[in-house]
């Protein structure tokens, strides 16, 4: 059973999924309510997750509409009767997962259409649970970061494809902006303290410091 992580009252589970080990994520206050991220493949695998933790979900926030980040979004959403939010301006990408992923040669089922839209500087709150997007563009049109405040603690980000250890978003992808990822990363990101815990969308989490220190696509 996967263990979470934990920051002052936040909880974060991070589970790679599908060949391209997209990190789905969950976070949770200490009442056991929460929000999912990025359900990208292997519904089963979340879906088990979910259950485990114990944590009721109160949505499906997505960071963008990559496919390796939405492909499990229709079984998840129809198991834990949740809504679904977006960006509007990836809009465009979610509607495309499928045939992304035929490039790919890999399955795919599309989701319905997000539920709602995401906004800069809304705020999502379950239980003592409150996030706030910010937007980030620059790997995808509509991509968002979600900030959560801990209580004592630094801070936790569930960062998406922008920034990685040691490395940052792709940008040669249609929509991507290189020039903008680097202006976001360094407004919405860099600006938090150092201790703030990265948990991105690929590979093992990290630290603001860890990256303003040592990752050389920010220097």
């Amino acid at each position: 059973m996967l263990q979470p992580t934990v920051h002052g009252h936040v909880r974060v589970w991070s589970l790679p999924t599908g060949p391209l080990q997209e990190n789905a994520v969950l976070a949770a206050g200490t009442q056991n309510e929460g929000f999912l991220f990025d359900p990208g493949d292997d519904a089963d695998r979340i879906l088990a997750l979910v259950r485990d933790s114990g944590v009721t979900v109160r949505g499906i926030l997505l960071t963008h509409a990559h496919f390796d980040h939405i492909g499990a979004v229709q079984p998840v959403r129809e198991a834990l009767q949740v809504p679904v939010w977006l960006h509007p301006a990836d809009l465009p990408l979610y509607r495309m997962g499928a045939a992304s992923a035929g490039r790919w040669n890999l399955p795919f089922i599309q989701p319905d259409a997000p539920d709602h839209e995401i906004a800069q500087d809304q705020t999502f709150t379950a239980g003592d649970l409150t996030l706030t997007a910010r937007e980030l563009p620059g790997h995808a049109p509509g991509h968002v970061v979600f900030l959560a405040a801990t209580d004592g603690g630094p801070g936790v980000v569930v960062a998406g494809d922008t920034l990685f250890q040691g490395g940052i978003g792709r940008t040669d992808l249609p929509g991507g902006d290189h020039a903008a990822l680097l202006a976001g990363i360094t407004r919405e990101l860099l600006a938090l303290p150092d201790a703030t815990a990265v948990y991105p969308g690929h590979g093992g989490a990290t630290t603001v410091g860890a990256e303003r220190r040592s990752n050389p696509f920010l220097r």
